[in-house]
């Protein structure tokens, strides 16, 4: 057996392994100067990607009325708390109940990547855009209504050091802002969320 055979086999069998669809795909052998290589194409332009991610976002934003994707199976917090829910495919939301507002913001920190759902709720009126979360890792604040970043938490002692390092490492996504989302609830309890 040829190494390239090995490699079509694999590739093969790494094909009837994923859960990802693919409508089609092209494969072509390639060679030059004895070494092999193999390109593949699903057939899609990423001008046809990015048309379908605005269908699918256009069709969210109007389902039920315009409130958004129904959510089941979730509790939502209690005054003063945040919650974190996991949904499929790694898709996390940090969910905060402030002043009897319901507000929810990606759950994974734009900048180091942790949970925000354990952070720190912020109603302090020198952060400005409130209610904020401050990551609990780097110490982040983003806006709950908008999901932009603002100034960091001031904290003191091992996690003022931890975070201190964070940010030092993380500097390239200082600058990244949040998803935001809206929670609504209806008459009847069901629970809904829709991308700002």
């Amino acid at each position: 057996m040829t190494k390239s055979s090995i490699f079509v086999t694999l590739l093969l069998i790494i094909a009837s392994i994923c859960t990802t669809t693919v409508q089609s795909f092209t494969l072509t052998m390639m060679g030059s100067k004895g070494r092999r290589g193999m390109k593949l194409s699903n057939g899609s332009t990423s001008k046809n990607k990015n048309k379908m991610a605005n269908a699918e976002k256009s069709k969210i934003a109007s389902l039920n009325q315009g409130r958004g994707q129904e959510i089941t199976g979730v509790t939502l917090p209690a005054e003063g708390s945040v919650k974190g829910w996991e949904f499929g495919a790694g898709m996390s939301v940090a969910c905060a109940n402030i002043e009897g507002n319901f507000y929810a913001i990606q759950g994974a920190c734009p900048r180091c990547a942790f949970d925000l759902y354990k952070g720190d709720i912020i109603t302090d009126e020198a952060f400005g855009d409130l209610p904020r979360i401050a990551c609990p890792t780097c110490a982040t604040t983003f806006s709950f209504r908008t999901g932009t970043h603002g100034p960091a938490l001031k904290r003191t002692g091992l996690a003022g050091f931890v975070g201190g390092l964070t940010k030092t490492a993380t500097v390239n996504d200082s600058n990244r802002d949040a998803m935001a989302f809206m929670i609504t609830r209806d008459e009847s309890g069901r629970v809904f969320m829709k991308e700002k």
